[in-house]
């Protein structure tokens, strides 16, 4: 049903932590995935390492589960300042659109409190109005989070976001990045359609093209 997948992540590493299985998924199916981070979080880089490393970082991450270099975009969105931004975002995202044309996007949710990711899903609504749209999870910013998809993984492809995510070293102190914990949580929406493992998003938009 789709063969063009664009994964908008607000920071680097957010469509790792929210939808890395699945892109490690989409590229071993042959499926053409595009991952753009509008912000390299510069201002929030710890002081020991070089302001640009997330840069490093996410294109190592990014490499781990397949994502080629020619498909990856970076931004330079202030982090923390995206909701004073709000035009030059969607502007971005419109141009990206007509770039890439994709099939289905991927987003932080409806229900994401940093002030950041929202801004980011609304402007994705207004960009991409003539496809699927799909919220992915962050636990540690959803108050709730309605898990009206699901797509089923394989053991390799939480191996792979497991890897992928510790390419960043300078996040390595963020509990949402253990391993334990991104295992367990795929387990446990996979449990809930009778899968080992699973990755869940919410439905922002759905547009059937058969």
């Amino acid at each position: 049903m789709f063969e063009k997948v664009l994964i908008l992540s607000p920071h680097t590493d957010d469509g790792e932590l929210g939808c890395g299985g699945s892109i490690a998924r989409f590229v071993d199916e042959g499926k053409h995935v595009t991952y753009v981070a509008l912000s390299c979080c510069e201002k929030s880089v710890p002081p020991e390492y070089p302001r640009d490393i997330l840069r490093t970082e996410v294109k190592k991450a990014t490499g781990v589960l397949g994502v080629k270099k020619e498909d990856l975009m970076l931004g330079d969105f202030e982090v923390r300042e995206f909701p004073e931004h709000r035009q030059k975002i969607l502007d971005t995202l419109i141009d990206i659109r007509k770039k890439v044309k994709p099939d289905i996007v991927f987003t932080p949710s409806s229900d994401d409190t940093h002030q950041d990711h929202i801004t980011v899903m609304k402007e994705t609504l207004r960009a991409f109005k003539m496809c699927t749209i799909l919220g992915y999870e962050q636990p540690w910013n959803n108050i709730t989070f309605n898990t009206l998809s699901f797509i089923p993984l394989k053991e390799e492809n939480v191996a792979k976001k497991i890897a992928a995510l510790s390419c960043y070293e300078t996040q390595k102190g963020r509990k949402y990045l253990n391993a334990e914990f991104i295992r367990g949580l795929a387990r446990t929406r996979g449990t809930q359609i009778e899968e080992e493992y699973a990755e869940a998003f919410e439905v922002i938009r759905w547009v059937f093209r058969p």
